[in-house]
């Protein structure tokens, strides 16, 4: 069966001030979620699904209809408050969804078979989805269920303009994940990335640390686990901060190697990664693709 990309398209850009997934950085006014999609086919991928919010979804639908190929087999996940399997309501007085855990849950229905996760505001490189393709295609008879994360050189992931949230990996000999922690507020260092802990002791990170950019390759067995620990978490969140706490991946992905239920490879990937967090990212993405576009690795018009 064909592997499935689902790409979280649903963050509301508060740093970026705007809908930064639909932002045009390409040649021919691609979009970065465009040269995903764009590698992924060349990589094997053969369904889209694209996470949005249901304020948003005209504006996806408008842009992407009229610039996709009709052979891109996309589908609409929308993500909202909605607690997906736990039919209880929202703690009264929240906003915005429950973060990119919870986009992985609303897409549940839209899935058959492999997948990979990534974000609408970053660009991986062709062989990234290559490796992860591939590791999804492979056949498994393992006894716990065995997902796939994309690690990068924290050196190539950081940004000029400022703070930006890795999850910085722990990787042992075998190549298996061990522990992920997620640092929200990681600044560009000469050494690498630096961050302050909640003590407000600086920490230097070396620029060939392997980090999480959100690029994940999972197989259907994921939904137990992540709903399960939604559940766990709602709880949490109730009695403490139900308004703005977020269920991300990386810490669902944390419990379950903790507690042995799942375990996870780490795919080293030394490519070249860009993405826009903040404006002043713009122009250094752009020039990043226009370099890209001149080395003969993409189109200048993705779709002509």
């Amino acid at each position: 069966m064909d592997a499935t990309l689902v790409i979280l398209a649903a963050g509301i850009g508060k740093r970026y001030g705007g809908l930064k997934q639909l932002e045009s950085l390409g040649p021919g006014g691609e979009t970065l979620l465009e040269y995903s999609i764009f590698d992924a086919r060349r990589a094997g991928f053969g369904r889209v699904v694209l996470v949005i919010r249901p304020e948003t979804e005209l504006q996806f639908r408008s842009h992407l209809s009229a610039r996709l190929p009709d052979d891109v087999a996309l589908s609409y996940a929308r993500q909202t408050v909605s607690l997906g399997r736990d039919v209880r309501a929202a703690p009264r007085g929240r906003k915005k969804p429950w973060g990119t855990g919870h986009a992985v849950l609303v897409t549940e229905a839209l899935i058959q078979g492999p997948f990979a996760v990534i974000n609408a505001d970053d660009f991986y490189g062709f062989g990234a989805f290559v490796t992860v393709g591939q590791f999804l295609r492979e056949t498994r008879g393992d006894a716990r269920p065995t997902f796939a994360l994309a690690g990068f050189r924290l050196g190539q992931t950081l940004s000029g303009a400022g703070p930006v949230s890795r999850g910085l990996c722990q990787v042992n000999g075998g190549g298996w994940l061990e522990r992920v922690v997620e640092v929200p507020k990681l600044s560009k260092h000469e050494a690498g990335g630096l961050y302050t802990d909640d003590d407000g002791t600086e920490h230097i990170v070396p620029e060939d640390t392997l980090v999480s950019m959100n690029m994940w390759g999972f197989t259907p067995a994921i939904y137990d686990e992540l709903n399960c620990r939604f559940r766990e978490f709602l709880e949490a969140a109730r009695e403490s901060d139900g308004e703005t706490s977020e269920f991300l991946i990386p810490d669902a992905i944390q419990a379950m190697i903790s507690e042995g239920t799942a375990r996870v490879r780490v795919l080293r990937h030394d490519g070249q990664w860009c993405g826009i967090t903040f404006p002043g990212d713009r122009q250094l993405v752009r020039e990043f693709i226009a370099s890209r576009v001149a080395a003969g690795e993409y189109p200048e018009r993705l779709w002509s």
